[in-house]
């Protein structure tokens, strides 16, 4: 029986499902509204052949990609950033792209991505969302400072801030509008704070630490939430053949192109995974506090280049270390990873 294979080139309200056979052949293909059910009974008279089905790692494949394993289908999860568009084609359109995702599964050489269990991807979804929540919080506090340097010329330290509440900013020496504006900012800033809270709470009551992810809290500027983030973005440090792999996927490794010794461009800086990335500078930042080696380390980085790149050299370094700690189960070593 000659084998099959399929890929969906998925939309917002539709998708394009494309079948080859064992020779590159199209077999068939149509476009189908966004039901899991429509979508099945279009590949059930191909089932028993079909090697497998490739969908691209779009905003929206959880439903399409987890309902299909369901009844039964192998799927796989492409990588859109590794994926090398086809080249000499004067027209091109949905069904082409699904044929060439079909065709290099194919090949073999397809790029892809990890399909996260199931089970444990709300968990990790709530924590992005409470990342994302920080991140707003940080931009209302920005916010309030710029206003008030705006305004007065003059700075107010951020603990002031976060401690600020609606009725203290009439306190402030600055216009009745401006004043409004600034006490909107206190407002959200604080809803902020208590939605992340609970979030943080559901978090830490929802996942519990693995044992091989337990170590990350040796190294200096971990926590709870940043080894928790770490275990949920990584999955399974055995998914990475190499440190290296892994600390790209971190986006802790510089993206350049080099022509005899020289710069002649860049790849790809956003391929990788940004939560990653997030927690390791988040790691970082407090790393240089509290340990002097690393703090030794940063200073020396920081007297030949700019801060940001001082600290994305330090959370490189502990990607790296992170590596060793979650595949061989040790505790960190400073001295291994910063002399």
């Amino acid at each position: 029986m000659e084998a099959l294979y399929g890929a969906i080139d998925l939309h917002s309200d539709n998708s394009v499902l494309a079948i080859i056979d064992a020779t590159g052949k199209r077999v068939f293909d149509r476009r189908l509204p966004n039901e899991v059910d429509r979508i099945a009974a279009a590949l059930a008279p191909f089932r028993d052949r079909l090697k497998g089905i490739v969908v691209e790692s779009t905003f929206n494949w959880y439903w399409l990609v987890d309902g299909l394993m369901e009844r039964g289908y192998r799927m796989h999860l492409a990588n859109p950033a590794a994926i090398q568009q086809y080249s000499g084609l004067k027209h091109g359109d949905d069904q082409s792209d699904a044929y060439w995702l079909a065709e290099l599964l194919r090949l073999g050489i397809l790029p892809e991505g990890y399909i996260y269990p199931k089970a444990e991807r709300a968990v990790r979804d709530l924590a992005r969302k409470r990342g994302q929540l920080v991140r707003q919080r940080t931009a209302n506090l920005l916010s309030i400072k710029n206003t008030i340097r705006r305004s007065t010329g003059g700075t107010v330290k951020s603990d002031v801030i976060k401690a600020m509440e609606p009725k203290g900013v009439s306190e402030l020496a600055v216009d009745a509008d401006v004043g409004l504006a600034i006490e909107a900012n206190v407002c959200v800033r604080a809803c902020l704070d208590e939605q992340i809270a609970k979030l943080e709470r559901a978090v830490l009551q929802r996942a519990k630490l693995k044992p091989e992810f337990e170590k990350l809290k040796s190294i200096p500027g971990v926590g709870n939430i940043v080894a928790m983030t770490i275990m949920l973005e990584t999955g399974g440090i055995t998914r990475f053949a190499s440190v290296g792999d892994f600390a790209s996927y971190c986006r802790c490794v510089d993206s350049k192109r080099l022509s005899n010794k020289k710069k002649k461009g860049q790849g790809n800086t956003k391929n990788g995974n940004r939560y990653l990335a997030w927690a390791f500078v988040e790691a970082a930042n407090f790393a240089i506090r509290y340990s002097q080696p690393i703090q030794r380390f940063h200073q020396r980085k920081q007297a030949r280049t700019k801060n940001v790149v001082a600290i994305k050299a330090v959370a490189h370094k502990l990607a790296r270390a992170s590596y060793y700690i979650m595949r061989d189960q040790v505790i960190f070593d400073v001295d291994k990873s910063f002399t």
